[in-house]
């Protein structure tokens, strides 16, 4: 039996429960575009909570989450020549797509119009489903892997692969990158937190707007913000008016758009990437002022190499709790409390053993 075809193991979510415990199973075969991948450090994100829970309805169990992954090539098909074994590597939120279509040949495979094979809870190429990183090692085709930058903490680079080039994309898919533009940043999580780096990096003058008066000295002193505004405070909310070239809303809980579209400048753009229970606003808000508003979610493969390349050469670092897989249960309920800064990274080549 070759390296492709070794025991793996996981942590598996069994029904919609969703506790994790321990489970083997099988990779697919490495194919010749193919590399596998030891896992060294996989980053947990609301979605594990929501796949492994079946919010939506349609997980397959057993459930291995998962999506943020770093590791080490340990074997390559024959005709990879984008990596090689010992190289740093990263896997985000999809690991396949048709490669043929407008999206796919533009590098935006994760919106493939055959529709992309995701990491964790999808229908592999092979007739399997995908499982994610909560376990020792993954095959993925060499395309959907990326290079970790040399020097870059192997660690930190985990939660980029999706809470970071979640933020990145709509930022530089609508030029929200300019020096001297005032940024908005609706919610202070794992995307949050990251796009405050964004923008401080891209010279933008950063507001954070939060419920939580407690987050506003990190958000100013440990992450670098302008400026931070209680969002329920509607007198401070008012006194922004018109004063925000771009609002990125990382938040999942609802909120008020007409208010929010109201902080924008004449042609300024709201960016969606959480999920409220709705989006609902005036018309008006929007026509007058010729405002924008829009929804993003990943990135592609080329977005995704270059935001790892750009957080290295910014030395742009995200704030993490690392954790042995043993406490993903608990990571879990802290996630879904909000109990945490500001992203969980599972240490995997410490923790997880056969």
């Amino acid at each position: 039996m070759g390296a492709a075809n070794r025991e793996c193991l996981g942590w598996a979510a069994r029904d919609p429960s969703g506790i994790l415990s321990p489970y083997k199973f099988t990779r697919r075969t490495v194919g010749s575009d193919d590399v596998s991948v030891s896992i060294l450090y996989c980053g947990v994100c609301y979605a594990d909570v929501i796949w492994s829970r079946n919010k939506l309805g349609h997980s397959n169990y057993p459930l291995v989450p998962g999506h943020e992954i770093v590791g080490i090539v340990t074997q390559t098909g024959s005709k990879v020549d984008r990596f090689k074994v010992g190289d740093h590597v990263g896997v985000g939120t999809y690991v396949d797509s048709c490669r043929e279509c407008e999206y796919c040949d533009s590098e935006l495979e994760v919106h493939c119009s055959k529709g992309a094979i995701m990491t964790f809870d999808s229908v592999d190429v092979d007739g399997t489903i995908t499982k994610g990183g909560y376990s020792s090692y993954i095959v993925v085709h060499q395309r959907y892997c990326f290079r970790i930058p040399e020097n870059y903490p192997p660690q930190l680079a985990a939660p980029l692969l999706c809470a970071g080039i979640t933020t990145y994309t709509p930022m530089i898919r609508h030029n929200m990158n300019q020096p001297g533009k005032s940024l908005g940043v609706v919610g202070l999580g794992g995307l949050g937190h990251l796009a405050v780096k964004f923008g401080k990096a891209f010279g933008l003058k950063v507001t954070v707007f939060s419920t939580s008066i407690s987050k506003k000295e990190e958000a100013l002193n440990l992450l670098g913000a302008d400026s931070f505004v209680i969002s329920s405070d509607e007198k401070e909310m008012r006194a922004l008016a018109k004063s925000f070239d771009f609002i990125i809303n990382t938040a999942s809980g609802d909120i008020s758009f007409d208010l929010y579209l109201s902080l924008l400048k004449t042609a300024g753009l709201l960016v969606l990437v959480g999920f409220p229970s709705e989006v609902k606003f005036n018309p008006g808000s929007l026509n007058l002022g010729a405002k924008t508003v829009t929804g993003s979610i990943t990135g592609g493969t080329k977005h995704t190499q270059e935001m790892l390349d750009f957080c290295a050469s910014h030395k742009i670092y995200p704030e993490i709790e690392l954790i042995p897989i043993e406490y993903c249960n608990e990571a879990l309920e802290r996630l879904i409390n909000r109990d945490v800064k500001y992203r969980f990274v599972i240490d995997i080549a410490s923790s997880l053993k056969l």
